[in-house]
């Protein structure tokens, strides 16, 4: 088990080191790609999206097996990343800590999730320009998907993860 604080460091720490130098369509489809691949070479269930913070959606995957439920858990974790620009765990890491939930934030949990699986993205000295969403398992591996799949696309092997059996 790790404690709250110890998660909170290492998705903190995450967010700092896997942000990108730039950010078009293209790049897009090659990061969806790289998910997509890793989902295929695990056998997953898992559906994925990468959107602007306009909504936009640049790509979108969804596994046999997937529903129209998975598709709203993305757009509700997709929505915690656009409204406050932190990844949906690394939010709720701190919500718990504070024994808060979304409505403490004035988030409707109908258009908001307190789970992990978005994560943004991020341009070094620029800021959030969109976010990367997945739903089909649980929310630590949904999470470690997407930050294994973007560290893989910015050729950045060594950073931290937050084991999957953390409890948090």
């Amino acid at each position: 088990m790790l404690d709250l604080d110890a998660a909170i460091e290492l998705a903190e720490q995450q967010e700092q080191i896997l942000q990108f130098p730039h950010f078009s369509r293209k790049d897009a489809w090659e990061l969806g790609k790289i998910l997509v691949n890793h989902i295929l070479e695990r056998n997953l269930v898992l559906s994925v999206s990468i959107r602007l913070t306009s909504g936009l959606v640049l790509f979108q995957y969804l596994t046999e097996g997937t529903t129209a439920n998975n598709e709203s858990w993305m757009t509700r974790k997709f929505n915690v990343v656009r409204e406050l620009e932190t990844s949906s765990l690394l939010n709720m890491l701190r919500l718990k800590k504070r024994n808060q939930s979304l409505e403490n934030k004035g988030l409707d949990p109908k258009f908001y999730a307190m789970s992990g699986g978005a994560f943004p993205i991020r341009l070094k000295g620029s800021g959030l320009i969109g976010a990367v969403a997945a739903s089909g398992l649980p929310h630590l591996a949904d999470h470690d998907a997407i930050i294994s799949a973007i560290g893989r696309f910015l050729g950045i092997q060594n950073f931290p993860h937050i084991p999957l059996d953390a409890g948090v």
